[in-house]
């Protein structure tokens, strides 16, 4: 499922991305006045740094969390587990709150826009809110789907036990006694089955929530070319990208996928931002970010992808971590994750001076 699903999303970005040149094509007619002569051969190069930077910081983020097999201090059952993966999860949600939503308010807000419903109503919060609500729909149907499923198998296995207990009954006591104690056993299982699945669900949806913004935001800096623009956008999208990838690879580990769905949900999450910066680059000539189409599909793409990645941290990071029993059992660990999340937020948020 997990492949498909990817495929699936990784083709629909292709096919927007690729359809956007034709969309914004000679549509130039909202230009800043006095437009500044570009370096683009400055920009070229710091496009290029930013592919391997980016590209590197992804991969490393996403494979951090998957050395705690031979670091025990990074295992997901440690406090500095949570502690990351909180931090983390502030990077997310100061990234949704403070750059990209701002961003889709700009861009559907913009004066090019002049024909249309843009100016009459906020667009970029409610196409956010929808994302969001549309993000809790395939959340809860895929994870109550799948625990169906599992818990019939489930059922099917402790029902057969029971009545191979029956049959041995006249055997002697000791049958029925090994036959509750392995339903007791089916019930854990189902318990941790559950939980599993979970994880896996939210692993998977929140993988292709980063990749809708890694598109967008990496096509927006590989058609840029102002070398002062994108200077600083390169800092601070490989720290976003580090700690992303960070809080992504928590929930791979968690969802305990195997070695080849781990490298390939890795490999994809490393790609994409850089994916997007090359389409940038070759879009490069024929792009003009003030074009009204260019503004709308861009705000409707930004704005979705805020809402996406504003349920994901505050439902599937944060609430599934803060509510966690480990958590509430422990005030020492509550006040440093509490610390944790307000330093990523603060971090993050610090970046929109320069970026």
């Amino acid at each position: 499922m997990a492949a498909n699903l990817k495929l699936a999303a990784l083709c629909l970005l292709l096919l927007v991305v690729s359809s956007l040149p034709l969309i914004v094509h000679a549509e130039c007619e909202c230009e800043q006045a006095g437009e500044e002569e570009h370096d683009k051969a400055g920009a070229l190069k710091l496009k290029i740094i930013a592919i391997f930077c980016i590209l590197v910081a992804s991969a490393a983020g996403c494979g951090i969390p998957s050395l705690g097999r031979k670091f025990p201090a990074l295992s997901p059952d440690t406090d500095l587990f949570f502690a990351v993966k909180a931090f983390a999860a502030g990077v997310i949600l100061a990234t949704s709150f403070v750059h990209i939503l701002p961003e889709a308010f700009e861009r559907l807000g913009s004066p090019c826009l002049v024909d249309g419903p843009w100016q009459k109503f906020p667009f970029a919060g409610f196409v956010a809110m929808l994302a969001a609500i549309a993000t809790l729909v395939v959340d809860t149907i895929a994870t109550g789907y799948f625990q169906r499923a599992h818990a019939k198998k489930v059922s099917a296995a402790a029902g057969y036990l029971e009545a191979s207990g029956a049959d041995h009954t006249q055997g002697g006591h000791f049958h029925g006694v090994s036959a509750a104690i392995a339903s007791s056993s089916f019930a854990g299982e189902s318990d941790d089955g559950e939980q599993l699945i979970r994880h896996r669900v939210i692993s998977q949806v929140l993988e292709l929530g980063i990749v809708v913004h890694s598109v967008i935001i990496g096509m927006s800096l590989g058609a840029s070319e102002d070398a002062t623009t994108i200077k600083p956008l390169v800092a601070a999208l490989t720290f976003h990208q580090f700690f992303e990838g960070i809080g992504l690879g928590g929930c791979i580990v968690q969802a305990q996928f195997r070695l080849k769905s781990v490298l390939m949900m890795a490999f994809f999450f490393s790609l994409t931002m850089p994916l997007g910066i090359v389409i940038g680059i070759v879009i490069s000539s024929t792009y003009d970010e003030n074009s009204p189409s260019a503004l709308i599909v861009e705000g409707l793409l930004t704005a979705a992808a805020a809402g996406i990645l504003n349920y994901m941290a505050l439902v599937d990071l944060l609430a599934e971590d803060f509510m966690n029993p480990r958590v509430q059992n422990n005030g020492r660990l509550q006040v440093i994750i509490n610390i944790s999340l307000l330093a990523g937020t603060a971090l993050m948020s610090m970046l929109a001076v320069w970026a």
